[in-house]
Parts: C-alpha cells; structure tokens; sequence
C-alpha cells in the first residue's frame, strides 16, 4: 500500500515537472512553420540557446512536498491504515476461535431383483442415487424447520453465543429465528455435486465437541427426514391396492351376508339340491301312481266292480296324483304345466346372489394378489441417507481465516480509497 501511495505521488510530480517545462520552451517550439511548403513537414526542433545578455525564464526544479501531498497521505492513513489495523487487532485479539466439523452423505436408492430377473441376466439398478431426494434434502437442510428442530435439541443459540466480547462472530442469545437462520447460512456451509449426488457440509462452532455434536445431530435429522420420505413413498404404493383390497372385502362380506340371510329366511341350505330332491320324489310317487294303475287294471280283469281291493287301489291312485300335484306346485309348475311364482322365485333369487358371491370372491381374490404384489415390491425399493464421512472432530482451529480475511479488507479499502483519490485529482485539475 505503501508502495502504491509512492507511485501515485511520482505520478503527480513528473506531471507537474513536464508542464513547467512546456511554459519554459514555449508553445512557439513546437508549431510548423507558415511560411513552409505545404506537404510533409520536418518535426520542429526547439529554438537555439538566447544569446549573451538576454534574460531567460529560470528552468522547473525539483518538486517540493506541498499540501495536498500531506492531505493525500493522511487520507490513506486514515482510511486504509488505521481500519485494516483496527481490523487485524480485533481478529488476533477479541476474535474468539472456530473449530470445523464435516460430514458427507448422499441418498441412496436401494431396489432388490428376484431370482427370475438375475437368471435372466438383468442386473442393472441394483443400486442408485436418486437425485430428486438429494435435491429435497439440500433444501431441507436449510429449511426454517431443520433450523429450529436443532435448536430445540441442542440449544443452537447457547452454543453460537459463547464468546461474550467476540461480538461480530458470536451470535446475539436474544435473536429471532429469522436471525438464527441467517446466522445458520453463515456457521454452516454446503457444498452440493448435483453430478454424484454427493453433499458435504461444513459446520462451524466455538468450540470441537459443539461443531461434531451440531454436525452429528444434522446427520440424523436428515436421515430421519430421508426414512420419513421413504415410508411416505412406501405408503403410496401400497395405499392404492389397499383401498381396492377393503372395498372388496367390503363386497365379499355383503354377499356372504346375503346369502346367509336367504337361507335363515327360507330354510333352504341349496335350493338347487332341494329341486332336485324333489325331482326325485316326483319322479318316485309317479312310478309308484304306474304301479297301481297297473295293479287296479289286472284287479278288474279278474274280480267286480264292488271288490274292496278295487276301491282301495281307486282311493291310492287318487292319493298318489295329489300328492304329484303338490309336489310339482312347490317346483313351481302347475298341474297344466304353467309355471307359479313359488319355488321358480327362490332358486332365481337364490343363484342371483350365488353370482354375486362368487364374483365377490373372485374380485377379492384378485385385489388380495395385487396388495400383496405391491407390497412386496414397496419392500425391493428403499432410500436411506448413506454416509460417506462421518462428522470429523477438529483438533486446531482454523477459523475465522484472520490472514485471508485482513487481505480482502486492506484490498477494499485501498481500492476504495484510490478511486476517491483519482476522483478527488480529477476535479481539482478541470478547475
């Protein structure tokens, strides 16, 4: 800087030395000649020495320090000098130390293959990086939330505010959360690789155990993040299926119910076996009515009209056909062969809800083999957070970088006080 400051006031001397000069020779010295021919001019050389006896202006001397050159210098004491010395007392001396603890970690998604899809050679995805979880994760890790849940679990204000003079690097115990967080994108770096999917962050603090124990503390709430996304994204493929599952099982009941209900109501266990008992009983008490017709017809070849045999056979015949006629009439088929509204009803009503039954159960089998195919295939597919360093524990401290952060200070001020200078000998030369 100091250096910088010399050449600045070389500059003004050698200027001023040559305008001295240019009044001496005169403006004379150097303009063409009028009378000359026109064309290429010869460069105009300065006049001869003035002879013996004529007075001649004294030549320029040497520059003399003046005001202005005292106001420069005192200008950048004051506003280079003194602040970046101000500056390297408060880092070395009231400046409290930081220790760095770091930890990496990427997402990885995890998808198991069956037998089938090994022996078929497909062994392609066996494990990933989902760069959409990575992307969620580092914008969660400088979420408000993640924010105050560690401040809740570690007292992230307590920790931060522990040098009581250090009051530029120390945070204010009575900050808001707003304050925490910005103070958060100051005390914790990230550093994301959209390419690997990898992300490592620096974590800052007052002293080694505080640094590790906040970077340990991220580390969980990241994973119990990343486990919470996982579960969620588990649940939807599953929650699908499961809701199909339900809404026939649902529907298997009702038609369960129905049928039961049917069976209480009309004490019939099947009515398709009940008909066909019945065919059979009809089928029996006709071959049993052929019978005694062929009896009573042999009784009247042989005997009267008043044998007591042949009433009696009369009176069985009749019995017989009364009782087919009621049995075809509990069928649902009349003596004219019409069709009544009596056991034709139950066995329609009855297959209608066999049907329904049965599709039922069909249908529940079938969502009952989904569910559990989209469990299974929940279970393959996994995400967890996968460390690749695990928070580190300082042993010296690093932080804050006293010599790098002087430079960039002392290289502000000197450029900001050399544009104000240049300025200020601007305008003093256009007056």
């Amino acid at each position: 800087m100091v250096v910088s400051w010399a050449y600045l006031w070389s500059i003004n001397r050698n200027y001023y030395s040559s305008i001295n000069t240019f009044n001496e020779i005169g403006v004379d010295a150097f303009m063409p000649d009028p009378a000359a021919k026109p064309g290429l001019q010869p460069v105009a050389t300065p006049a001869k020495a003035p002879t013996p006896g004529v007075d001649v202006a004294p030549t320029a001397g040497p520059t003399k320090l003046r005001r202005r050159h005292g106001i420069l210098a005192l200008s950048f004491v004051l506003a280079v000098l003194l602040p970046a010395a101000l500056t390297a007392a408060y880092l070395w001396v009231r400046a409290a130390d930081q220790y760095a603890s770091t930890v990496g970690f990427s997402v990885r998604h995890e998808e198991s293959v069956s037998a089938l899809d090994i022996l078929g050679g497909n062994l392609a995805g066996l494990s990933g990086s989902s760069s959409t979880d990575t992307d969620i994760l580092y914008e969660f890790i400088q979420s408000q939330k993640l924010v105050a849940d560690m401040d809740a679990a570690l007292d992230l204000k307590a920790l931060w505010s522990k040098p009581e003079d250090d009051w530029f690097f120390a945070f204010e115990p009575s900050g808001s959360i707003e304050d925490l967080i910005a103070y958060w994108d100051r005390m914790v770096k990230i550093y994301y690789d959209r390419t690997a999917g990898l992300i490592e962050v620096r974590v800052l603090a007052f002293s080694a155990e505080d640094a590790t124990r906040i970077a340990t503390t991220l580390f969980n709430e990241s994973s119990e993040m990343i486990n919470d996304l996982s579960a969620i994204a588990r649940e939807d493929a599953i929650r699908y299926s499961r809701e199909e599952l339900d809404e026939a099982k649902v529907r298997l009941t009702s038609a369960r119910a129905a049928v039961l209900a049917f069976r209480n109501q009309h004490q019939l266990v099947d009515p398709s076996i009940e008909v066909e008992s019945q065919s059979q009983l009809i089928g029996s008490l006709q071959a049993q009515l052929a019978n005694t017709l062929i009896q009573l017809d042999l009784l009247r070849e042989g005997v009267g009209e008043n044998d007591p045999r042949l009433e009696k056979g009369l009176r069985r015949v009749k019995v017989i056909e009364d009782r087919i006629a009621a049995e075809r009439h509990k069928l649902g088929v009349g003596s004219d062969g019409t069709v009544s509204q009596v056991f034709a009803d139950l066995i329609g009503e009855y297959e209608r809800l066999v049907v329904e039954r049965e599709f039922a159960e069909k249908t529940y089998i079938s969502a009952l083999a989904t569910y559990d195919a989209s469990l299974a295939e929940a279970r393959r597919k996994s995400r967890y957070l996968a460390a690749y360093m695990r928070p580190t524990e300082a042993e010296t401290s690093r932080f804050p970088e006293r010599g790098l952060l002087l430079a960039l200070i002392s290289l502000f001020l000197f450029l900001i006080w050399s544009i104000a200078a240049l300025v200020g000998y601007s305008l003093k030369d256009r007056r």
